[in-house]
Formats: structure tokens, sequence, C-alpha cells
């Protein structure tokens, strides 16, 4: 994993990286000169009295830790800088990702617990960097250089110090065996933990009108718990080479300091070299210390860096195919041939589909909930592939385009508007990003939002909401058709696109996009009569399968057709053809089929 990260970023910092590397150094050099110097300031002004040498001495200690200071703030400027840049570069690398991923990823993902995945786990890509960059650097290199110092001053008694590695290796290897799996559950429940806290706050409305603060309460509780004992088991485990390196410490210090004692009082050795020795000894404990602890975080980090990397490396099912060409749009007619398609390995969604969107006309899908009429929708913008048959717009089959060309050439509107972070003029011009303020500010009055924006504090630049929730859910569908306007695309999609207006707004809104409509192919999934029977083609789907298929006066007048059927059923009763809760027919009140029946 460690070559992996270095092979995709070394060379983007290996200058920084080469400084960074010097810094080091020359903190372990100077740490190593410190111990070494012990030796003289003991045995030749100590011990012989060479006082003029003390000049000399202090300058070159004062010199050693002017440079360890220097050093020492470079080295951690330099990281750090190094650091932000590669959460800053992996947000941005994962974000791009996943937006080149399908849509069945996310529907298969929440996305609370993915966001809060990836803010966890990009800082371990920097961790491991920074962790392996200072243990190598600095750590590694101080202790070497303190050995070095210690073997110099006396073999013998760096046996005795040096004794203690083996043993502590061996407690490294059994801790890290521990501390890898409860590392990823802790991260596994940090994420469920977070991404379980932003959708309560996102849902706050139908928390609190359902009363659900103790349900949530209750369930939020059983996943801090666990997220509580992973960690405290991390901790327990981490910590455990605290006790264990100083009792190994302890053990090699003072028996050096026994051994060095022994030769002192009973062959008359000088004490310079055993001050230099303990000092090295001493000095060299930390950087050692933290070696011996650097495997922990390392740990961490990997465990953290994996989880990125899984998410990096999968693959995009939905891939343009070779020499694919841009979508040539001309008469914009859509036809759907043969179409068969499900859900991952479940029962077909839709068998044997196939129907034409006239150009410059107006197509309706209608049927009960589940019959695959938002299917065909996602179908067409290509958020799926299809089993089998094709799906063509002016006689191209659409999985052999670019679904950038293909998107750009549709204008869709959902059920359930969504807007954006940012500013109304933002969340229009998300349609098409290099419309004018003038051209944006029309699609709004198309839209009969215009009104509306004007009264807000900001106008056009009045910041929206998490998802427009200072807007009513009317005044949020008009900015979304405006958006749709604004974009000017050949063909229009519209999931009713009217579904969530009063009965005014919606009148004023059917007006706007009859306007829009005009030499535009539309396809609408229809819930409402008013919807259907201005329709140039009415396409009944009946458990994923075409059943009828005409305008609406010509599929009444087939007395025992499924159309017919509902519509007169329904319309004795006063009731919609099919209704938003996908139930198939709810009952309306006299004056909502005065709006929605139209004829009626």
């Amino acid at each position: 994993m460690v070559r992996r990260i270095l092979a995709e970023n070394g060379r983007e910092y290996a200058g920084t990286y080469v400084t960074t590397i010097i810094c080091l150094v020359a903190v372990a050099a100077s740490t190593g000169f410190s111990a070494w110097i012990m030796r003289d300031v003991v045995d030749k002004v100590f011990y012989k009295q060479q006082y003029e040498l003390l000049g000399l001495i202090c300058g070159g200690i004062m010199l050693a830790f002017t440079i360890r200071g220097v050093a020492s703030y470079l080295q951690a400027v330099l990281l750090a800088k190094i650091g932000n840049n590669l959460v800053a570069r992996y947000q941005q690398r994962m974000f791009d990702h996943l937006m080149r991923l399908g849509v069945s990823y996310f529907t298969a993902t929440r996305s609370g617990q993915l966001a809060a995945r990836i803010n966890q786990n990009v800082a371990g890509v920097r961790d491991l960097l920074s962790l392996t960059l200072t243990s190598v650097a600095r750590d590694a290199v101080s202790v070497i250089g303190l050995a070095g110092v210690m073997i110099f001053q006396d073999p013998l008694l760096s046996c005795i110090a040096l004794g203690i590695a083996p043993p502590l290796v061996f407690a490294i290897n059994y801790l890290m065996r521990r501390l890898r799996r409860v590392t990823r559950e802790a991260v596994e429940y940090n994420s469920r933990l977070i991404g379980a806290m932003q959708e309560a706050t996102q849902g706050i409305a139908i928390v609190k009108a359902f009363t659900m603060e103790d349900q949530l309460s209750a369930k939020l509780g059983v996943l801090i718990e666990e997220a509580e004992k992973r960690s405290n088991k991390i901790a327990r485990v981490s910590e455990r080479m605290s006790p264990i390196s100083e009792v190994l410490a302890g053990f090699a210090i003072a028996g050096v300091i026994g051994y060095a004692g022994y030769r002192a009082a009973y062959h008359g050795v000088p004490p310079g070299s055993v001050f230099a020795f303990i000092t090295a000894l001493l000095l060299a404990y930390d950087p050692a210390r933290r070696l011996a602890k650097v495997q922990v975080g390392l740990e961490r980090a990997l465990v953290n860096a994996r989880m990125i990397y899984e998410i990096l490396d999968i693959d995009p099912h939905q891939r343009d195919v070779d020499g694919a060409r841009d979508l040539v749009v001309t008469h914009a007619e859509v036809r759907f041939r043969d179409v068969n398609f499900s859900y991952a390995e479940k029962m077909p969604v839709l068998s044997d589909v196939s129907f034409t969107a006239e150009a410059g006309k107006m197509t309706a899908l209608v049927g009960a909930s589940g019959a695959g009429k938002s299917t065909l929708v996602a179908l067409l913008e290509r958020f799926y592939d299809l089993d089998s048959g094709t799906i063509e717009i002016d006689g191209q089959d659409i999985s052999k385009v670019t679904k950038r060309s293909l998107r750009r050439s549709l204008g869709y509107v959902s059920q359930q508007p969504y807007l954006f972070e940012g500013t109304i003029r933002d969340n229009i011009r998300y349609g098409r990003p290099d419309a004018t303020d003038e051209e944006i500010e029309e699609a709004a009055r198309l839209a009969h939002a215009d009104e509306f924006i004007r009264q807000q504090e900001h106008g056009y630049d009045t910041l929206v909401g998490e998802n427009g929730v200072t807007l009513s859910g009317g005044q949020r569908q008009r900015l979304s058709i405006a958006r749709a306007i604004v974009r000017d695309a050949p063909i229009l999609v519209l999931d009713e696109a009217t579904s969530a207006l009063d009965n005014e707004s919606e009148l004023r809104v059917q007006q706007a996009l009859a306007t829009v409509m005009k030499g535009r192919t539309t396809i609408v999934i229809a819930h409402r009569l008013s919807t259907v029977i201005d329709a140039d083609t009415i396409v009944v789907l009946e458990e994923g399968r075409v059943v009828e298929e005409g305008p609406h006066q010509v599929l009444l007048a087939k007395a025992d057709g499924v159309y017919a059927r509902f519509y007169r059923g329904r319309h004795d009763k006063g009731l919609q053809l099919v209704d938003d809760t996908g139930d198939g027919l709810k009952a309306a009140s006299p004056s909502q089929r005065k709006v929605a029946g139209g004829a009626v």
C-alpha cells in the first residue's frame, strides 16, 4: 500500500520530500552530536580540566541545537503542507471517481455512511506517508546514529542495551495482529454513526412529525456504545506498547548503569565514555519508543488507506464503449426496441417493451406503481444498461454514444426536486453552465418562479438551505423546471413535474410547460388526467409490458381496453387515473377533479 501511494504521488512531491529528509537527517545528526560531545565535556573539561576547550564545545552545542530547532520547524511545516495537499487531492479524486460510478452503486450505499467513511479514511493516506517518512528519516536515522555513538564508545555495553530489540519486535508483531481487525471495525461503526446522525438531521421534519426522537436516540445509542467499545479496545491494544517498551528499556538502562559502575569502581575506567554512552542511550530511547509505536499508527493509517482504495478500485460498470461518438440530435425521435431489464438478479422489471416517442410530440407513460415507468426514464438517461434490446435517438443506439452527449440532449424534471448548496441562480444555472443571467431569469419567468424569487431577501442570489429546505415544495419544483428550461435540450423528460404544486401554480406551470414543449420531444410519466389527455400518444404499461398505445380518444374507444377501464371506472367515482402514492387510483375532491380532470 505504501509503494502504491508513493508511486501515485511521490513524483509530485519529490523536491519537497528531499528537503524534508535533509531536515530530518539534520535533526538526527544534531541529536547524535549532543550525545557524542558528552565524552569531551566530562573527560577533557571536567576530568582533565582543559578549560580552553570550553568555548569551542559550548559553541558547538549551541550550533547543534540551533540547527535542530530550525530543521525541526522546516520539516514539520513541509510535512503538514504535503499532508494537506494529499488530503485535498484524494478528496477531489474520490469525488471524481464517485461521479463516474453508476446509479446502482449509490442505491446500494447509504450516502451518510459514504460521506463519513470518506472523511475518516482520506486522512489515512496522509498519515501513512507522514509516519513512514518521519519514522525512517528522523527516528530511524537518529537511532542508527546514536547506536553508532554507543558502539563507538563501548561495544560491550551496546550489546547489553540493544538486547531488548528482539522481544520488542515480537511484541509489536503480536499487537499488530490484534489491532488490525478492531481498527477496521471502529472505522465502520464510526461511519455508520456519523451517517445516522446526518440522516436524522436531514429528515428532522419527519423526526419531529412522528415523534421519533426517542427511537432514533436509542438506535444511535447502540451505535455510539459499539463505537466507544471499539475505540477503547484500540486504546488498550495500542497502548500496551508503552509498558512493554518502558519495562524493557528499564532493564537495559539498569544493566548498562550497573555494569558501567562496576567497571568504574573495580577497573578505574574513566567516566567520560560511560556518560557519553548513557546520554546516547537516553537520547535513543525516545526515537526508539516512537519507532516501536509507529507501527500502531501505521496499522491504523493502512486500514484507512485500504478502505479508500476499495472505493477507488471499483470499476465503473457503465464506461463509454470504445470508439463511442457524441450523440447528434436532428429530429429527436426516441425509439424503444424490445427492451428487457431487471435490477441485479431480481425478477424482470421490463419485458419486450417497444414504442416510439415521435419527434416534437408528447408521449405519456401511464400505469400502476411498479409498472416500469420510472425505470424507462432511468434507462433513457443510461443510469443502467439494458439486459437486451436497444434504445435509439434518431436511429443512434444510445449505448454506443457518450453518456455526456446523451445527457446533454435531455432536460429532466423529477417528481422530487433536488436543490444543491449555493444560490437560487446557481441552482438554475446547473442546467447549462454557460447560461447568462438574462437566460436564467427568463427560464424562471417561464416556470412562474420569478415572482417568488424576487420576494426573497437577496433575490436570485439568495442562498438555499440544505436541499432547499427554506423553500416550499412547489417553489423547489418550479426551480427544478426552470433548470430544465435553461438547459434548452431537444428532449424533455418530466416525471410528473407538477405533482408538488398547488392547483393555481399547477395551471400556470402547465401553461409554461406547454410553451417549452413546443418543438421538443417530451416524455411524461403521468399520474394526472390533465397530463394524459393532452398527450399525442399514451403508452399504457402493466407489469413491465406495453399493453396499449395511442391517443386519449382512441384508447377510450376501446371499451374493453385497460386504459378505458381505468378511466371510466375511476371517472364514475371521481378518482384520478393514477395517484401520486402509487396505489393505483385514489379519491379526489370536486375542486381537484375540476383542475386535474379538465374534460372530466
